[in-house]
């Protein structure tokens, strides 16, 4: 390995260090509002909830966060490497006037027949009560302002990111996070559910306004202007379209379970929602850390064509997701009970539900591994400006989720098991199936990704993780009568004790950089 290859393995190693501290300080914020938000209204409510927040996600992820940004970055990377900033801040301008117009439009579209989407495609089984389908219509409506605001936050963050800036954009999302804990705390004292509604309009706001003086201090130059005629936003336009149906996919599936899981039992959409959020907590503290920090430094080595840097880069990423994804996802399948009942089983929050979101978040987390390499397999696919072959395998697999969902679901239902369980693991198989195309095909398009060098870390991992899971078993046999407060704290403790310190006995170096990165964040 090289010193430029290895200078740019740390620079990711150190910029993921940067990223997980803001990430795990958003994904505290987020627990603490599902905290509040699911002691405080009961599952009928918050399915209506979940339900309408599914749509401005839709439309943030289509626009912005998945599609846009996707084939933005590299571009804009492109340009800035090669030193056109003025060309760079026109396309930003063009596309970030662009994003709003049309989001804004979607919404406006979303309000006037949110009756029928709720009817007819995403939660027919809350339709069959009037109160119910009135209330996510509603809700529906509030929320879709977000999406606007959430597209402008969106493509800020990307040329923050473009510009190494990592911190900040990060953090954009304890803002979203705060927004909802006021609407909860404040709001809905005077206007029940439909204040923590407006405190995710108030949430995406924020999301924005935070990232406002970092972007002031690039000193770009912004225009009003379309870029209609201008050859990189076609180019970002044409990197896009394929992005756009892979992303919708992604949506498709979501909705499918939304309409599946309003047929079910009342407090399955909540519970699936919060299984699932559960999961990304971790995926986002382990892969989106690392996935974010890498897209800058794979576009440039792409951009300078230096792929041999890059395939070393990919494979140290790759090795890193592993390191910690691997505890991540056992630690969660066998803690999910008592994880849930520390965390939510009070108030409005009864035992049955707490049951529910454990058995979702068992089957979500054993596809935590599958989303984590995922996660950092497409940014590279998207550094390279291919957004096709992702969503040609993410297509296929996300057709798969569907099938795997009607199918595991009924299955589950037919053994007496909670259904929405099958609608987890047909997430987690599908996910499993799509990394490992996207591997195989990101492997054949470099010469190889340094298998070895990934194998050789793998297995450490995986005899860290066999000897913490073992720990872990024992730990809850013995522990069965304690508190949860006891159990979970020390079980986490425990295990992540046996782990990090088999690991740290057989010297494995990625342990080493991600702590130096975050080290050196906090003596900032």
């Amino acid at each position: 390995m090289t010193d430029t290859n290895s200078n740019a393995n740390r620079q990711i190693a150190r910029a993921a260090g940067t990223v997980v501290i803001a990430i795990v300080l958003g994904q505290i914020a987020s627990l603490a509002r599902s905290i509040l938000v699911a002691n405080t209204f009961p599952a009928g409510e918050l399915d209506a909830f979940f339900s309408a927040n599914r749509v401005s996600e839709t439309l943030f992820t289509l626009i912005a966060a998945g599609a846009l940004g996707s084939a933005f970055l590299p571009t804009f990377t492109s340009l800035l490497v090669k030193e056109e900033r003025a060309s760079a801040w026109k396309l930003a301008s063009a596309l970030i006037n662009l994003v709003t117009l049309t989001l804004s439009i979607a919404a406006l579209f979303v309000s006037i027949f949110a009756p029928q989407i709720v009817k007819y495609l995403l939660a027919p089984g809350l339709s069959e009560d009037p109160a119910s389908f009135a209330l996510t219509v509603n809700l529906l409506r509030i929320q879709s302002v977000s999406a606007v605001l959430f597209g402008m936050g969106g493509m800020v963050i990307s040329i923050l990111n473009a510009h190494q800036v990592f911190f900040i954009p990060q953090i954009t999302a304890s803002m979203y996070h705060l927004g909802q804990i006021f609407g909860v705390l404040v709001l809905s004292r005077w206007m029940g559910i439909y204040g923590l509604a407006w405190g995710v309009v108030l949430g995406a706001a924020l999301f924005l306004l935070i990232q406002i003086p970092s972007l002031l201090k690039l000193n770009g130059t912004f225009s009003f202007s379309l870029g209609w005629g201008n050859q990189n936003v076609l180019r970002v336009f044409q990197l896009m379209g394929p992005r756009v149906f892979g992303a919708a996919i992604v949506q498709l599936n979501f909705w499918v379970n939304n309409n599946l899981g309003s047929r079910m039992m009342e407090g399955s959409i909540q519970s699936l929602s919060y299984g699932f959020a559960l999961m990304v907590m971790a995926q986002a503290a382990i892969a989106q850390s690392v996935a974010i920090a890498a897209m800058p430094t794979f576009s440039a080595q792409h951009a300078l064509g230096k792929l041999d840097e890059m395939r070393s880069s990919l494979a140290s990423a790759l090795r890193g997701i592993l390191l910690v994804a691997l505890p991540a996802s056992l630690g969660l399948m066998l803690l999910a009970r008592p994880i849930v009942s520390l965390l939510f089983e009070r108030g409005e929050f009864n035992a049955i539900t707490a049951e529910m979101t454990a058995w979702a978040l068992l089957w979500y987390a054993a596809g935590l591994l599958g989303h984590s390499i995922m996660e950092v397999l497409t940014r590279a696919f998207y550094a390279q400006h291919d957004t096709k072959t992702p969503v040609i395998i993410g297509a296929t697999a996300m057709g798969l989720n569907v099938l795997f969902s009607i199918l595991f679901s009924r299955y589950f239902e037919t053994i007496g098991w909670y259904p929405l369980g099958g609608l987890a693991l047909a997430n987690s198989l599908a996910t499993a199936l799509e990394a490992t195309a996207l591997f195989a095909m990101m492997r054949k398009r470099l010469n190889g990704i340094e298998g070895g060098h990934i194998l050789r870390g793998a297995i450490p991992f995986s005899i860290a993780g066999g000897l913490m899971a073992l720990t872990l078993f024992g730990w809850l046999r013995f522990s069965e009568t304690l508190s949860v407060w006891i159990l979970v704290p020390v079980g986490i403790a425990t295990g992540g004790a046996v782990y990090f310190g088999v690991l740290i006995a057989l010297r494995v170096p990625e342990l080493g950089y991600v702590i130096n990165g975050v080290l050196r964040r906090i003596r900032r």
